[in-house]
């Protein structure tokens, strides 16, 4: 391949930087090199080759393919680009459908605002006992909760914080904190337990892909379960079995509020638990 003299490099390099508007330094024009300072440099050597001594075709076709490959490395990076960010707004989207379910994630710190608080804890081997002390934001213990027998094997657990602390009394809302302590089954062995919290999705934040539960706020990624919320289901049970009992209507001081009969003809087991199940809810209205 013939040589081309260094003036030549520079004139094409000072063109190309003209046209970007850019430093003329070499280490800024080296920084910002692309297809187009390629077809450039490409073209000012055919212009400046030797005529008694031209290029070799093999070269120059090898140059050509190596411009081409360039040029489809180039449209590949954007369309990763596109598909990245395409994947990313997808994900946000598909959390709308989160709201008013119940999901479960790994975390210790959570929010308290007066009603219970599922909070749990992670097994990876068969623990002899496990306790869950509750921290106020100054580190000190409000509540310690131990755990039943039955919820000592490995999995996922939880136990519903009823927001009271050792007196019996109602913490005050704020943040709070889960402090785990386990010991393992075998003498000798290990246990180790990660902090789990369940709360109601009731929001999502599209900028960051950040979840809102009434315990406070989670990635969309730290999510472990997510199933149908209690409210959900005595809702679904409300609709499914209003359509076919008869009710009653009751008033009180909050309002009128619905009360479901049973009904003595009821042929299906599922049916009378529904009824049973209803019939309970409204007591703890």
């Amino acid at each position: 391949m013939t040589t081309i003299a260094t003036d030549t490099f520079t004139t094409a390099a000072t063109a190309t930087t003209a046209k970007t508007g850019t430093s003329t330094s070499a280490t800024k024009t080296a920084d910002i090199m692309g297809k187009e300072d390629f077809l450039t440099l490409l073209v000012a050597q055919l212009q400046n080759q030797d005529p008694l001594n031209p290029d070799d075709p093999t070269e120059f076709t090898a140059q050509l393919a190596q411009f081409s490959s360039l040029e489809q490395l180039y449209n590949l990076n954007e369309s990763m680009a596109g598909l990245t960010t395409a994947q990313a707004n997808s994900e946000k989207l598909s959390a709308l459908s989160l709201i008013g379910k119940e999901v479960s994630y790994n975390g210790s710190s959570f929010t308290f605002e007066g009603d219970p608080v599922a909070v749990g804890y992670q097994l990876d081997g068969i623990a002899s006992g496990v306790t869950l002390s509750i921290q106020d934001a100054d580190g000190r213990t409000v509540k310690t909760l131990e755990a039943a027998d039955t919820e000592l094997k490995t999995g996922n657990h939880f136990i519903t914080w009823d927001g009271t602390d050792m007196d019996g009394e109602t913490v005050a809302d704020g943040s709070y904190k889960i402090v785990l302590s386990a010991t393992a089954a075998t003498s000798g062995g290990s246990v180790a337990a990660a902090p789990l919290i369940s709360s109601e999705v009731t929001g999502v934040d599209l900028s960051n892909g950040m979840l809102t539960t009434k315990a406070g706020e989670v990635l969309f990624n730290n999510l472990i379960r997510v199933t149908e919320s209690a409210n959900s289901q005595v809702s679904a049970l409300m609709n499914s079995t209003s359509t076919s009992k008869p009710a009653t209507t009751t008033e009180t001081a909050t309002g009128t509020v619905a009360a479901i009969t049973a009904d003595n003809t009821a042929s299906k087991d599922d049916e009378q638990t529904a009824q049973d199940i209803i019939t309970n809810y409204i007591k703890t209205l």
